[in-house]
């Protein structure tokens, strides 16, 4: 080995102490318990938010899950949905309707005014059409005596 190499090695070895030296100092802890105490509470997770209903009505806290007999549940019944689903059909003939909106206003065959007409129907149709489907079925089941199931 000649002097080079080992003067080499020398300086490598010198540089790899001073940035390992450098390294502890920086992860010791020289930070402040304040900084300490600060880094702690953002890792900490969210607090969780209650939501009141807006009427000041009691939640109903009914749950469809099963549970076995020693208190685990139960992921063997299918999922139920709230209401009935649009099918492909009906689907595909809203996004032909969109589109075909959207194309003449590009094209310039209605007017802004006529296009702002439509898609405000369209708004409050989705605004509304939810709680009057509502209030419908709730009138329906009110007048349709309650059935038991044995």
């Amino acid at each position: 080995m000649g002097s080079g190499m080992v003067a080499r090695l020398n300086r490598y070895s010198v540089l790899c102490g001073a940035m390992c030296g450098i390294l502890a100092l920086t992860l010791a802890g020289c930070s402040t318990p304040e900084e300490k105490a600060a880094f702690a509470k953002r890792k900490q997770p969210p607090q969780a938010v209650i939501v009141k209903p807006a009427k000041g009505s009691q939640v109903e806290e009914t749950s469809t899950q099963q549970h076995y007999k020693d208190g685990y549940p139960s992921f063997n019944a299918p999922p139920t949905a709230a209401n009935v689903q649009i099918n492909d059909q009906q689907a595909g003939d809203l996004v032909k309707q969109l589109t075909a909106l959207g194309s003449q206003r590009k094209a310039g065959t209605i007017s802004e005014a006529e296009y702002q007409k439509r898609v405000a129907e369209m708004r409050k149709l989705a605004a509304e059409h939810g709680p009057d489907t509502l209030q419908e079925i709730q009138k329906e089941s009110s007048a349709q005596p309650s059935q038991t199931q044995n």
